[in-house]
Formats: structure tokens, C-alpha cells, sequence
């Protein structure tokens, strides 16, 4: 009977060496400091921010309607991601999203960011995530969040 390690899986990523950080080599990005992989702490809080965020407009404008909301946390992220690469709770945080692998400026743009916020709105994509630490969201978008 085949076991589940003769499959192999996108999610073990690579083989990282003991004394490497995950994310870190493979990235291209410092392993501590500006720049560096957010953690996933800060992440999270920066999430629940946002969503708190657009709670508020939605109950102050739509009564709390869950299409609204919804509706608003997507526009939230697609305008402030691509054009200024924060969102509300990244700010607060000292996040930001950048593209992974380009020269020059690290803008998202439309075009990733609108593919990251749809499958940030799906859910599922952002919290599955890989070896290192990046949801599937910014997989798909090629971005990934760092440290200001």
C-alpha cells in the first residue's frame, strides 16, 4: 500500500537545512529586519484589523450586510495593495506587500493585486500556505509579504 511520502507534496516545499530559516534563502529576502518575511503572528493581526476596518463601514453605511462587507474588503485590498502595497492593518503593523523576484520598484500593481484579493476572498487560498509561509494567494500573485 502506497504511503502518503511516496506522493510528495507542494506543502513539504524543499529540503531546508537545520540552521537555515525557511523562506529565507529561497526568497531571496534578509533573514531578519526590513525586507524580511512577516511573521505569521503580525499577519493575522493585521488581517483582523482589516476586517474590523470594513465591519464598521459596512455596519455604518449598509446595516452589516456579509455582501457588503465582503465587498468592501475586497476593494480595500485591491486599491491600497496595488497602488500603495498596505492595507489598513499592514500599516499599523509595519507590513507590506511587495513583489517577489523584480527589479527596481516592488509595486503590486492591478493586475497581481486583483488576483491576490479574490483569493484572499476566498479564504481557503489564504490559509493554506507552503514552506515558506506564503498562502497561496501570493503564490498565485507572486508577492509576499515583508517587514517595513
Amino acid at each position: 500500500m502506497p504511503s502518503r511520502d511516496d506522493f510528495g507534496s507542494w506543502l513539504s516545499g524543499q529540503n531546508v537545512p537545520p540552521d537555515e530559516t525557511p523562506g529565507t534563502d529561497r526568497l531571496g529576502l534578509p533573514s531578519s529586519g526590513p525586507g524580511s518575511p512577516a511573521p505569521l503572528g503580525r499577519r493575522v493581526v493585521a488581517l483582523v484589523v482589516d476586517w474590523a476596518a470594513v465591519s464598521g463601514m459596512s455596519y455604518a453605511f449598509f446595516s452589516y450586510d456579509a455582501g457588503a462587507t465582503l465587498g468592501l474588503f475586497f476593494a480595500m485590498n485591491l486599491i491600497l495593495v496595488s497602488t500603495v502595497g498596505t492595507t489598513l492593518g499592514h500599516r499599523l503593523l509595519g507590513l507590506r506587500v511587495r513583489r517577489l523576484h523584480t527589479t527596481g520598484p516592488h509595486l503590486v500593481g492591478f493586475g497581481a493585486g486583483a488576483i491576490r484579493a479574490v483569493l484572499l476572498c476566498l479564504v481557503i487560498p489564504a490559509v493554506v500556505w507552503d514552506a515558506d509561509g506564503r498562502g497561496l494567494h501570493d503564490k498565485a500573485a507572486g508577492t509576499v509579504i515583508v517587514r517595513r
